[in-house]
């Protein structure tokens, strides 16, 4: 009998991982004497939109910035679609399909929209001295196709208007927008939000939601979430991870987060 419960045990966790577009095992990350990430297991599920809540200093961002290479862990293991991607630099994990975003969003101030929308698609001819010289029609065509397509994706995000002027006067919310649309100029296929609703007014914020729902459907992107705002959450997540203290705390849908006593208790706050 207990040879039986260990293979079924062992088979849902195979059956759990293969689902998983992203692992992350027994991670630590130290700050000086200060434990930041705990002990941290948890995964994210292909194609669906994953809200990761918590209070401030549990830890959330920390776990981001190791996902995607821009803090290595002090222990612990972290796998995108079964390769383990622990220590690689973010451009590298970036070029195997993983995006992250800020909670401050992050552009060329002094270039155009349209010239920050330019330099996100990778492998470019140009980029090498060579190539300069020896394939200029390749060079031209190339940019062309990347200047209709980031054209398309300005008229998609509704900032085409504003394609010459330098992204330095956007508002905080086109600034977002730029950033969903920095993520449609290449083949990708996990994204991580940081507060993609910080600082956006409401309007503005269900704009957002609602291109990420759309690319989540029409092209299968897998969405990573972190959010303080609850209705944003509850409404375009279809599982919640909950942190506290570095580590995780609970999983489940929306309903099954809000009436969680514990995660009342560390994040809610008692009544």
């Amino acid at each position: 009998m207990e040879n039986e419960l260990n293979g079924k045990s062992a088979d849902l966790k195979s059956n759990r991982a293969s689902d998983a577009i992203l692992r992350v095992e027994n991670v630590t990350k130290l700050f000086g004497g200060v434990c930041a990430v705990r002990n941290c297991t948890l995964d994210v599920k292909e194609g669906s939109i994953t809200g990761l809540i918590g209070p401030n200093g549990a830890g959330k961002t920390t776990l981001f910035n190791i996902i995607t290479g821009f803090y290595r862990p002090n222990e612990g293991h972290v796998f995108f679609k079964n390769n383990e991607i622990t220590g690689l630099t973010p451009h590298e994990i970036f070029s195997m399909g993983v995006f992250r975003t800020f909670q401050i969003a992050r552009d060329y101030a002094e270039m155009s929209v349209l010239e920050n929308l330019l330099l996100i698609p990778t492998g470019q001819v140009g980029e090498k001295l060579w190539n300069i010289w020896f394939r200029r029609k390749s060079i031209r065509e190339q940019e062309e196709r990347n200047i209709q397509k980031a054209l398309e994706t300005l008229r998609f995000i509704e900032l085409y208007d504003k394609r010459d002027e330098p992204a330095k006067y956007l508002s905080g919310g086109e600034k977002k927008l730029l950033e969903i649309a920095r993520m449609m100029m290449v083949d990708l296929e996990m994204v991580l939000l940081d507060e993609p609703g910080a600082g956006v007014p409401p309007i503005m914020q269900g704009k957002i939601m609602d291109y990420i729902k759309y690319l989540s459907r029409e092209r299968g992107i897998t969405f990573f979430i972190v959010e303080h705002d609850m209705d944003i959450i509850m409404n375009i997540c279809e599982r919640i991870i909950v942190m506290s203290e570095g580590t995780k705390l609970a999983e489940g849908t929306p309903d099954e987060i809000r009436n969680n006593p514990m995660v009342v208790e560390a994040y809610l706050g008692k009544n």
